[in-house]
């Protein structure tokens, strides 16, 4: 009973070691109305950078049924390992729009892009409109990576706190930007250097989703969109805000 014992111990430790970890999860049709019925992934929240000021609170998929979804997929409990996950968007059909990230970040531990798993995903968006927006910090590498996938048709987002923070990434060059804005920050707004800002009409529509817009699937956009504080964490969403604004 004991050997059994630990020798099924020792062939789980086996098994979790040669098998590729499940990091990272995708629907196929999403049900969430502001989302609209496009794919969608979900990725580990070890690949959230602790640089993210969303991180200690905040963040809108820390609530809800979608906290529990995310949950899961960190556990490594469901989801697809990120060569099978490459292969599945791969198979989407020709121009097909999707998110990457409901939750989650672009491939790598903490604030650091994985380069190679960023390159296969890039790949397999070949031919297809993938989306997504990141957190992890403006350095000289993440942003050359960022900049490079945005040329070859994956669209990443760089994240800002404020508006001040929407001008800095901006002016890298490296992708479009988007930028936490405060509940009541209405339709439209102006960074400090004077670049428009307009509010997500998912937002603000009950009619229009991701699928209708598009706008953040536009690497080439000139406009930042602005994302009002939302979820349980709207309130601590919205002090990232004005904390950074104040900083």
């Amino acid at each position: 009973m004991g050997f059994s014992f630990r020798f099924n111990v020792i062939l789980k430790t086996f098994l979790k070691v040669i098998r590729p970890m499940k990091t990272v999860h995708l629907t196929l049709k999403s049900a969430n109305v502001k989302t609209g019925p496009i794919p969608v992934s979900t990725t580990s929240a070890l690949s959230c950078p602790s640089a993210c000021p969303l991180k200690s609170g905040g963040c809108y998929a820390d609530g809800g049924p979608l906290a529990l979804h995310w949950r899961a997929v960190t556990a490594g409990e469901r989801g697809l390992d990120w060569q099978s996950f490459c292969d599945a968007i791969a198979a989407l059909p020709a121009g097909q729009l999707w998110r990457h990230n409901q939750a989650g970040d672009l491939p790598g531990l903490d604030n650091s892009i994985n380069p190679a798993a960023l390159d296969m995903l890039v790949a397999a968006n070949a031919g297809r409109r993938g989306f997504t927006y990141t957190h992890k910090p403006a350095t000289v590498d993440n942003l050359a990576q960022i900049k490079a996938a945005n040329a070859a048709g994956f669209t990443i987002n760089l994240s800002a706190n404020d508006l001040t923070h929407a001008d800095a990434l901006a002016d890298t060059g490296a992708g479009p930007v988007v930028t936490i804005l405060p509940i009541d920050a209405g339709a439209k707004n102006r960074t400090p250097a004077g670049r428009l800002v307009v509010t997500c009409p998912a937002q603000l529509r009950d009619d229009v989703s991701c699928a209708d817009c598009q706008l953040c699937a536009r690497s080439d956009r000139p406009t930042i969109v602005g994302f009002l504080a939302h979820g349980s964490g709207a309130k601590k969403a919205e002090k990232v805000f004005f904390m950074e604004k104040a900083a």
